[in-house]
C-alpha cells in the first residue's frame, strides 16, 4: 500500500462509524486507561466500542488541533480480534483492546512511519518498532500516529511548530498556544482523550515539555529501560520512547509492557535486571520520609510558575517529604551537547534508513538536505542542524566527537546528577517541568536568544545522563497547565512513580480543557 492509499483507507474506516452498530456506546473523554480495562474485564464495555467511541472523538475534535496524522485503518479489526480473545477467555492482560496512539515516529506495520517529514511518505515499515510490538503483544490497539515536531525537532534553529505532513498541533486550552514539542501530538491526544495511552520519543524534554503544557502525565524513562529499535533516531546517547497519560497508574500499566531487554537495542541489556510490576508497585505513602531535593527553575519557568510550585512543594511536606533546597546552578551543557547531536544524528540515521522499504529513496542525511531542496513543501524551511550533521560525516571515531562524549557524560552523569543525588543525599528531586505555553510562533521566525545560551536545561542533562524524569499536572497558571518534574537516578521508576502517585492522589487534580471544543462548536 502507498501512503495515499492507507490515508484512503482511514477515511473509509472514519466513514464507518456512522453505520449502523450493535455495539452499546461508550463515553471516553476523561475515563483512565485503568478504568477502561477494569470495564472490559468485567464485560461492561467491548474494544469495539471503546475504540469506535476514540475514533468519533477524533472525527469530531482533531481539525482544531491536527494532534492525529492517519488512524489505523484497522482499528476496528483489531478490536474485534480483542473482543474474541476475551469471549474466548484468552485475554492477553490488562491493556489488551486498550486504544494506544504513537507518535508518528514508532515503525507500526500498516501505516507510514514518517517523522512528519515526506521524504518518509512512503516509509511504510514491514517490521514493528520493538515498543510497538511490545503493545501488540499485549493486545493493545494501535489506533492511530500522532503529529510531532518534525523529525523529533531536530531541523531548523527557526520556529517550526509541528511537521509538514500533520501541520501545526494546537493546546486544546487555548488554541492559539503551542502544544510543546516534540511530542506534541501525543500530548494534545491525552489531554482530549483520543486514546486511552500514548506513547512520546524524549531526546531532551520531548515528553516533558508536552506533558508539562497539556495538562498530562509522561515517564521519560531511564535509558535502556524501554526499546528505541524501529524509532526514527536523532541520537543513540539521548533518546528513548516512553508512555503519555491521564494518570500515574495509567503511564505504570503501560511501561509494564514496554520495560526489557531487546537484542536489537544494546543499551536495554541490563534492562530485564531492573523491570518489575511498576503498576503494583504503586505506593501512594512513598513520601513519607522520603528525602527530596527542591531545585528552583530558572529564567522563563521561574517568571510565573513560583506560586503553584511552591504549593506543590507544601502537598509534598504534608504528604511526609523531607525538602531539601538545592542551591546549585546547572551546567549549561546545551551547545556541546547539539554539537556531539551532529555526529551522532548523521550515523544514526543512516543506520535506520539502510532498512526503510525500497520506496524510501533518501538513505543519508544528505539525501535528505537535497530532498528539502527539491521539495516545495519542504524547501521553505531551514535544516541548520542537518547541515551541521552533514559536516560531521556521522564519524564516530572522531577524536572531536570521542572529546564531547567523554566531557558531556562526565559532567551530566558523575559530576552532575550523581554528585547532587549523592552530595545532597536525595532521592529524587523536584523542580518545575516548564513555563505555561506560549503563543505559536509563524514558521520561519528566528528564536529569541543565541543557541544553546540561558541556563542550563534540567531535561538536556538527564538525557545525556540517562536519568529518568516524571512529569504530573501540578496547576494552572491563567489557564494554561504547568507540570511537576520528579528527577531521580537511574532504574528509579518504581520509587518516581510512587512520588508522583502520592503527590497525584494528594494534590492538584487536572482540569481536562475546553477551549478545543468551543471552536468545534462555532465552526458548526
Amino acid at each position: 500500500m502507498t501512503y495515499r492509499s492507507i490515508l484512503r483507507a482511514a477515511l473509509i474506516a472514519c466513514l464507518a462509524l456512522s453505520a449502523c452498530s450493535k455495539e452499546k456506546p461508550y463515553a471516553v473523554e476523561e475515563v483512565s486507561l485503568a478504568q477502561i480495562s477494569a470495564d472490559l474485564a468485567a464485560k461492561k464495555t467491548t474494544a469495539v466500542a471503546v475504540t469506535r467511541a476514540y475514533m468519533d472523538r477524533i472525527k469530531m475534535y482533531n481539525a482544531p488541533l491536527n494532534a492525529i496524522i492517519v488512524v489505523a485503518p484497522d482499528a476496528l479489526e483489531q478490536a474485534k480480534a480483542s473482543d474474541k480473545r476475551r469471549a474466548e477467555g484468552k485475554a492477553l492482560g490488562p491493556l489488551d483492546g486498550i486504544p494506544i496512539v504513537l507518535k508518528d515516529n514508532f515503525d507500526a506495520t500498516g501505516m507510514p512511519n514518517t517523522a512528519g517529514s515526506f521524504a518518509l511518505a512512503e516509509n511504510i515499515p514491514t517490521k514493528d518498532a520493538e515498543a510497538t510490538k511490545r503493545l501488540k503483544d499485549a493486545g493493545a490497539i494501535i489506533l492511530a500516529k500522532a503529529n510531532l515536531s518534525q523529525w523529533a525537532g531536530y531541523r531548523t534553529t527557526d520556529s517550526f511548530a509541528g511537521s509538514t505532513v500533520g501541520g501545526t498541533p494546537h493546546n486544546p486550552y487555548d488554541l492559539t498556544k503551542s502544544a510543546a514539542g516534540s511530542s506534541s501530538g501525543s500530548g494534545i491526544s491525552m489531554a482530549v482523550s483520543f486514546a486511552a495511552g500514548a506513547l512520546g520519543t524524549d531526546t531532551s524534554g520531548s515528553i516533558t515539555g508536552p506533558s508539562n503544557v497539556n495538562g498530562i502525565v509522561g515517564l521519560r524513562p531511564t535509558r535502556g529501560l524501554v526499546s528505541r529499535r524501529g524509532i526514527v533516531p536523532i541520537t543513540e546517547l539521548q533518546d528513548t520512547g516512553g508512555p503519555m497519560a491521564r494518570s500515574v497508574t495509567d503511564v505504570a500499566m503501560m511501561l509494564n509492557v514496554l520495560a526489557g531487554s531487546d537484542a536489537g537495542d544494546p543499551r536495554t541489556q541490563p534492562a530485564d535486571s531492573h523491570k518489575t510490576d511498576y503498576a503494583k508497585a504503586l505506593n501512594a505513602g512513598a513520601l513519607k520520609g522520603a528525602r527530596i531535593g527542591v531545585l528552583r527553575p530558572q529564567g522563563n519557568a521561574e517568571k510565573n510558575t513560583a506560586p503553584v510550585f511552591d504549593a506543590a512543594l507544601e502537598v509534598l511536606k504534608a504528604q511526609g517529604a523531607e525538602l531539601v533546597e538545592l542551591p546549585v546552578t546547572l551546567e549549561n551543557l546545551n551547545q556541546i551537547g547539539l554539537e556531539a547531536e551532529a555526529y551522532n544524528f548523521a550515523h544514526d540515521i543512516a543506520a535506520y534508513l539502510a532498512s526503510a522499504p525500497p520506496a524510501v529513496k533518501v538513505r543519508t542525511v544528505d539525501d535528505l538536505l537535497a530532498f528539502n531542496k527539491s521539495d516545495p513543501r519542504e524547501s521553505k524551511i531551514s535544516a541548520i542542524y542537518w547541515e551541521e550533521a552533514a559536516a560531521s560525516k556521522g564519524d564516530l571515531q572522531n577524536p572531536r566527537y570521542l572529546e564531547l562524549m567523554e566531557m558531556i557524560q562526565r559532567k551530566a552523569g558523575p559530576e552532575g546528577y550523581d554528585a547532587l543525588f549523592s552530595q545532597n543525599q536525595i532521592t529524587a528531586f523536584v523542580t518545575v517541568a516548564g513555563a505555561p505555553a506560549g503563543v505559536i510562533p509563524a514558521d520561519g521566525t528566528p528564536r529569541s536568544g543565541g543557541r544553546g545560551e540561558g541556563p542550563g536545561s534540567f531535561t538536556r542533562n538527564a538525557a545525556i545522563g540517562g536519568y529518568p524524569i516524571l512529569t504530573v499536572p501540578m496547576g494552572n497558571v491563567e489557564g494554561m497547565p504547568v507540570g511537576l518534574s520528579f528527577v531521580g537516578p537511574q532504574w528509579s521508576e518504581p520509587a518516581l512513580l510512587s512520588y508522583g502517585y502520592g503527590y497525584e492522589q494528594a494534590g492538584y487534580k487536572r482540569v481536562p480543557p475546553e477551549a478545543y471544543k468551543k471552536a468545534v462548536a462555532a465552526a458548526k
